[in-house]
């Protein structure tokens, strides 16, 4: 089960900590000092992800030296915003990647593993696109 713990700080500025303890300053954009919440949505589907693909991967024996997940987000106009497409670019590379490896460990991690992908799916369509680059063995 997930806990968190949100503290406000002052004027718009807030400090989420984690169930292991671990910290995050939150603000809106004006305040300047933190994440916005809505780009924080993004950040935690993208890290869901990306762990069980360094996972998968690390299982088919492909052997990952860089992964680096861009999400995008687009939201209603109107509040209260809510996202209605996230489209994930993994950028890759490691020795023996091949694209049926990196194909199946996004699309497991993002629509079999990922337990913010699940949550999300509900309001929003999650694309993937993916770029490898190969390091010679």
């Amino acid at each position: 089960m997930g806990s968190t713990t949100v503290r406000w700080i002052t004027g718009k500025q807030f400090i989420g900590i984690d169930s292991t303890n671990h910290s995050v300053v939150l603000s809106t954009p004006s305040e300047g000092i933190g994440m916005k919440p809505s780009d924080l949505l993004l950040v935690a589907l993208a890290s869901c992800v990306a762990v069980d693909v360094v996972e998968i991967i690390g299982k088919k024996r492909g052997e990952l030296l860089s992964l680096q997940i861009s999400a995008e987000g687009k939201q209603d106009q109107d509040p209260p915003w809510t996202f209605r497409q996230i489209d994930l670019h993994f950028e890759l590379s490691g020795k023996g990647l091949t694209e049926k490896m990196v194909e199946q460990a996004i699309e497991l991690a993002e629509g079999k593993y990922c337990s913010v992908g699940a949550t999300l799916r509900a309001t929003a369509n999650i694309s993937t696109s993916f770029n490898i680059t190969t390091v010679e063995e």
